[in-house]
This record gives C-alpha cells, sequence and structure tokens, in this order.
C-alpha cells in the first residue's frame, strides 16, 4: 500500500520539487499552499507524515503545528523552514515537529527522513522492530550487537557500530554529512570537524578490506552510500 504525504507549502517551485520527487517514489501526495487548508487536510488523520512549511499565509506553520498535537493528531510532521539556527530548530522540535530540515535542501534526505518517520511511527503501532539489518552480504544481529561480512565476524566500536546500522537503514541511498550528524551524533549542527571523514574510512576498511566488491562508497559531494555498485 503506498503511503500518503500532505505537503503544506506556499512556494509553488518548492511544492512542485517535493512532491514529484514522492510521487516519483511511489507516494501518494497531497497539497495546500496555506496553513488553514494544510490545518483542514491534516486533522483528516488519513496521513502518514506531513511537510509542513514553517512560514506560511493565512496561519504559519508552527500554529499549525500546535493546532495538530492539541487536537491529538500525532501525524510525524517535518518542518521546512528558511530559518536555520540552533534556536530556531529548538523551537521547532519543541513545539511537536518530529524533523526540522532548512532549506535549501537535497531532495534525497528529505525523501530518507520522510521514511524514516513513516519507519518509526509504524514500530510504535505494533509493528515488530527489526532485529536484523542487511546489505549484500554484511549482516548486522541488532539483540547481538554482531556484525559479519561474508560469514566472518567484524569487530566494530561502539560508534562504528552506530554509524553502519543508520547506513543499513538507508541501503543504496545518498546519506548526507547532516543526516549522519543528526543521527548518529545527536549534533544539530555542524561542529565543523573531521569526525564523520575519519569514522567513515575507519569503517570502510573493517567491512571492505579484503573483499572483491566495496559496500562504502563515497558520492563525492553529496556525501556516503552503501550498497553494490551496477
Amino acid at each position: 500500500m503506498s503511503h500518503k504525504i500532505l505537503v503544506v507549502e506556499d512556494d509553488a517551485t518548492t511544492a512542485d520539487f517535493v512532491a514529484a520527487g514522492l510521487i516519483e517514489h511511489g507516494f501518494v501526495v497531497d497539497r495546500a499552499n496555506n496553513g488553514r487548508d494544510g490545518l483542514f487536510h491534516a486533522t483528516d488523520g488519513s496521513y502518514d507524515c506531513i511537510v509542513l512549511d514553517r512560514m506560511l499565509p493565512g496561519m504559519d506553520g508552527m500554529a499549525v503545528l500546535g493546532a495538530l498535537r492539541a487536537a491529538g493528531i500525532e501525524t510525524p510532521v517535518i518542518i521546512l523552514s528558511a530559518l536555520g539556527s540552533a534556536e530556531d530548530r529548538v523551537k521547532g522540535l519543541e513545539g511537536g515537529s518530529d524533523d526540522y530540515l532548512t532549506k535549501p535542501f537535497a531532495f534525497a534526505e528529505l525523501l530518507a527522513r520522510v521514511r524514516l518517520l513513516i519507519r518509526r511511527a509504524g514500530n510504535g503501532t505494533g509493528a515488530a522492530p527489526e532485529t536484523r539489518l542487511s546489505c549484500a552480504d554484511l549482516e548486522m544481529d541488532l539483540l547481538s550487537r554482531k556484525v559479519k561480512r561474508a560469514g566472518q565476524a567484524v569487530d566494530l566500536q561502539p560508534r562504528e557500530f552506530r554509524l553502519l546500522e543508520f547506513m543499513l537503514r538507508h541501503v543504496d541511498q545518498v546519506v548526507t554529512r547532516t543526516m549522519l550528524l543528526e543521527g548518529v551524533w545527536d549534533y544539530h549542527f555542524d561542529p565543523g570537524t573531521n569526525v564523520i571523514d575519519v569514522h567513515v574510512s575507519r569503517l570502510r576498511k573493517k567491512i571492505d578490506e579484503g573483499h572483491a566488491r566495496p559496500l562504502l562508497h563515497t558520492v563525492r559531494g553529496s556525501g556516503y552510500r552503501l550498497g553494490l555498485e551496477g
């Protein structure tokens, strides 16, 4: 069954960009170009995720979000905003959003976040959580905290394990630095260090060295991708 997404965005170019990308990836998309219409659509409870612009005519995004949460509607919400300071992000998250993405953004990042929120919501409604993750001959057991490649044990440090888990949850997707900072390090800002590059390099050596087909790839200018080439 296709997941249903509501996009509330008054900028037609951005709305077209987001809606077209989501539809291309199999989602059913409804749109609203102002806060009041967005709230009207959102209150029917039929959506799996809402992509909500923060600055909207008629009723701003934070007011829409507040009204939804006050009505007991817990549909996952991603706020889109040109306001990207730490204070703005905190206000958005404390106001009831599940995620906050600053404009301009890469569609691949938005898509990954939408999928993650839908998956989390599904697990929260009684679906059995995943206990094993895999990519080709790379396997991770979340219960035993063990990793194997081609049947051979891979010894990972806790942060490397968390990094690989994040990558395995986004197999064949481009994962950006921002996604890794927020999803693995819990940073909502870029500390301006090479911490990600160092950990990815160590992880790549552990899972790819000695194997004919590498799995962890650098996507120049974008981030990283876990998966087979070709």
